[in-house]
């Protein structure tokens, strides 16, 4: 059994293991990370010669690489992973030789200067993979219920009519069934209410805004299961969906975990867990292992192969700095909460993953010296006209919470700010925060009421 009594998950986006992590390979032993002396390549297209591996310094990258289920085939290749360029360079012919080498791009050591420090402190696990090669949508309901239903996509544009709703049981409803308390703190607009059962009363009443998680910390407030959501819309999105700066994640990063030092009487016997769902098409080296199908749900995609390998970080007092080389995917979180909690697993996959509480070295005493981190400096980010992907599916979301609001005049109201989603980014981020909080009144939970930016 874990020394521990919390687990707290924070869940980014869009980032390969190898971009942000592998460069610390030369001074983390034993990280199957980034060589610089004898990089990888993938071939460029059309043609030209192939595009290695290399240090960045960029913060962003104009154009969203592919990460739907056909792009994330195309980039894994059958197991070569030689395809991310190339994929790259025929969905934005027009990109520069710059931009291409971006995909294959990883950070030198400090560069992000919470999660760097973090990984260097304290464990890496250096193969965990998305559960889908796929898009966030499936990935975060593999991490929150074990399956995804058989769907490999998510919605795409600001009024897609493919708008998925999941009505399968969470490990939410296992850990209400097993009397353990839960929360979840969200950036802006939670995307864990796409699963259906997350909008009962009860469960919802268990939502707060992340502005509250260091009041909730320092009053010893903190339920044994928290997962967090960041900001996905402008202006304060921060979940490191490109092409926003992939430092103000960091910042978030650094934020959560400062606030968890600052309270040692409750982190002592706290386990944070950094993740990222999914690669966001940046290029990793290690090919994507086989798996076992969740479920019977197997008609569009057999769901026997792996997505590709992204960021974990597990920050515990009782920790000390190492390296975790065993097969993770986004189920062991749920294969984790049955090992400290006595949960049922969801599904096949579940029951059958690897749980990091027993591949984790504890301590017997906390660490005493711990730091702070260091807060990167970040600027406003520049207004955008379009959104992200996970923007643009959130908004399509929120029409169907709109939909679900009894009151007809704001019904009304809502229904004359539509042309917001016109208007750029922001405007579309305030729409989707209005019709969440209008959907939180019907319930008399106005958690929103408090975010300026939700009106």
């Amino acid at each position: 059994m874990a020394p521990i009594d919390r687990m707290v998950v924070l869940m980014l986006e869009n980032q390969s293991f190898d971009r942000l992590i592998g460069g610390l390979a030369p001074r983390i032993s034993g990280l199957d990370g980034v060589d610089p002396r004898a990089p990888r390549d993938n071939p460029d297209w059309p043609s030209g010669p192939p595009i290695f591996q290399g240090p960045s310094q960029s913060r962003t990258i104009a154009n969203d690489p592919g990460h739907e289920l056909d792009n994330v085939l195309r980039q894994i290749d059958h197991g070569s992973m030689a395809g991310f360029v190339s994929d790259f360079a025929q969905a934005y012919p027009r990109s520069s030789a710059a931009e291409r080498a971006e995909i294959m791009g990883w950070y030198p050591p400090g560069f992000l200067p919470a999660l760097h420090m973090l990984a260097e402190q304290f464990v890496v696990a250096d193969h965990w993979h998305s559960s889908v090669p796929g898009p966030t949508w499936p990935n975060r309901l593999f991490a929150l219920s074990g399956s995804s239903l058989g769907d490999t996509d998510m919605p795409s544009g600001l009024f897609h009519p493919d708008l998925h709703l999941y009505d399968q049981r969470t490990l939410f409803d296992e850990l209400n069934a097993a009397g353990v308390a839960w929360r979840i703190y969200y950036g802006d607009f939670p995307q864990s209410l796409v699963l259906t059962h997350q909008l009962e009363p009860e469960n919802l009443a268990r939502y707060r805004s992340l502005s509250r998680f260091a009041a909730d910390v320092a009053a010893g407030d903190l339920p044994p299961f928290v997962f967090i959501e960041p900001a996905y819309f402008e202006p304060e999105e921060n979940d490191q969906h490109p092409p926003q700066d992939v430092l103000r994640g960091d910042v978030l990063i650094a934020d959560i975990y400062n606030t968890l030092l600052a309270a040692p009487a409750l982190f002592a016997r706290t386990l944070l867990i950094i993740l990222h769902d999914e690669h966001g098409g940046f290029f990793d080296h290690v090919s994507p292992p086989a798996t076992i199908a969740p479920d019977d749900h197997v008609s569009n995609f057999a769901f026997t192969e792996l997505g590709v390998r992204v960021p974990a970080v597990f920050v515990a007092p009782l920790l000390e700095q190492g390296v975790i080389g065993e097969l993770f995917d986004h189920t062991s979180l749920i294969r984790a909460a049955c090992d400290l909690w006595g949960v049922a697993p969801l599904g096949r996959r579940a029951a059958a993953a690897n749980s990091p509480l027993s591949a984790l070295a504890w301590g017997d005493t906390a660490r005493s010296s711990l730091s702070p981190v260091l807060r990167a400096a970040i600027s406003p980010p520049t207004p955008r006209v379009s959104l992200t992907s996970m923007a643009a599916s959130l908004f399509a979301f929120s029409q169907h919470l709109e939909s679900l609001v009894t009151d007809a005049a704001t019904r009304d109201r809502l229904a004359r700010r539509a042309v917001d989603a016109m208007q750029g980014g922001e405007a579309a981020g305030g729409l989707a925060r209005a019709r969440l909080a209008a959907f939180l009144d019907r319930y008399g939970l106005s958690e929103s009421r408090s975010d300026p930016r939700s009106g």
